[in-house]
């Protein structure tokens, strides 16, 4: 009996464990030496380790079958699978999944940008970072597409900086040649111009064309909370025992940076420009969207005397909202609820595999707060608007 049982479940978020060449074979070897490699580097004990577990459990069946034993509560690169595609499919073999959205963990952190362009004095120095932030994306995405090229149930998720459009376009349309049938945007303005800008609408327009949603990501936003708040002489660890992961002050600010990009496209129209155009929101949270869709809503009847894109929309914004984005609650949060006040084709399963944010039985807390919830509605959660965001690929 697989971890999933008879029930059929499309996991909306997991990720690879990245080693430190994971872009090496992938990029461009003029940007190569480019690439800010001291934080894998930091990590090198880690790996080191991480590798020479997964040789063991290679050589030794025993080694293996203990490791299968422990899927669940190995994470990061302990985990199985996290760096060995054909581990990978064993995992799945082992969970049940019948398709699984992968996503980077680390491998961006090697070439993206600060937050802030205004950062930039010297234009020499932007041009050769942005050579090199769409240099790494479009490695990434090559790499990422390796990872899963020989399993049709791992879904790579493609990475595209939208800071300059014509290489956002460029960059898309190689990964989505490459096999991604998902895109990652950041949750943040477009460098100097908001996500909606027109100069973005061939970005936009070749999603919608091609069946391809777009998907937000924890980390894609920047920094959760300014680090000040944290300075009250009570220091905590982060839940996972460390010091610079989500705390619970992070955790309060967590949605801020999608349901700032989200109700922007939403307001500015974007939907109604493309009406086939998708999204997804993953590892952010979920119970905020009730709240969120309302405020939404208010601040269209508040403003749309004196704003006319608000004048123009065709519907409400929370009408956009059911139609064309999913999200992703974290488990325990009371999911059953969430569907009966937005709408039970709102919400997605996800594991976070091999992270340990997903815990240690992610089912078993969903299935808590899904008590008295319709068989057909935990298969919308489950499968079904997973199967609705990717489209054709699941």
């Amino acid at each position: 009996m697989t971890y999933a049982g008879g029930r059929t479940i499309l996991d909306a978020d997991s990720h690879v464990m990245e080693l430190a060449d994971f872009l090496d074979d992938f990029i461009d070897p003029d940007h190569a030496d480019q690439l800010r490699r001291r934080g894998m580097e930091a990590l090198r004990p880690v790996l080191d380790a991480a590798s020479a577990k997964a040789e063991a459990r290679r050589a030794d069946p025993a080694v293996a079958a203990e490791a299968e034993g422990s899927l669940l509560t190995d994470k990061g690169w302990s985990a199985m699978g996290g760096f060995d595609p054909q581990e990978r499919s064993r995992v799945l073999d082992l969970l049940g999944f019948d398709a699984q959205l992968v996503f980077a963990t680390f491998a961006t952190a090697m070439f993206s940008l600060p937050r802030s362009l205004h950062r930039y004095d010297d234009q020499q120095k932007l041009a050769r970072d942005l050579d090199l932030l769409y240099a790494g994306a479009s490695a990434q995405n090559r790499a990422m597409a390796a990872f899963c090229a020989d399993d049709v149930r791992l879904l790579p998720v493609g990475y595209v900086p939208l800071v300059d459009p014509a290489r956002a376009v460029e960059c898309a349309e190689e990964a989505i040649t490459a096999g991604c049938p998902a895109l990652m945007v950041p949750s943040t303005a477009a460098g100097e111009r908001a996500p909606t800008h027109p100069e973005l609408d061939d970005f936009w327009a070749l999603l919608e064309r091609t069946n391809t949603p777009f998907v937000l990501h924890v980390g894609g936003g920047g920094r959760l909370l300014d680090r000040a708040f944290h300075n009250n002489d009570m220091p905590v660890t982060d839940h996972l025992g460390g010091g610079e992961n989500i705390r619970s002050k992070d955790y309060l600010a967590i949605h801020h940076s999608p349901a700032t990009f989200l109700g922007v496209l939403i307001l500015d129209g974007l939907f109604d420009r493309h009406p086939n155009l998708r999204g997804g929101c993953i590892e952010q949270g979920a119970g905020w969207v009730v709240s969120w869709m309302h405020h939404l809503d208010y601040a269209q009847r508040a403003f749309k005397r004196t704003e006319e894109p608000l004048r123009k929309l065709e519907g409400k914004p929370s009408d956009y909202v059911r139609k064309h984005l999913k999200f992703t609650p974290f488990p325990g949060e009371p999911v059953g609820w969430m569907m009966e006040q937005a709408g039970a084709e709102l919400f997605m399963f996800s594991s976070d595999y091999p992270h340990p944010e997903g815990g240690r039985d992610p089912i078993a807390k969903f299935e808590a707060e899904l008590e008295g919830v319709s068989e057909a509605d935990r298969a919308m959660f489950y499968a079904d608007n997973m199967s609705g965001l990717v489209g054709t690929r699941v």
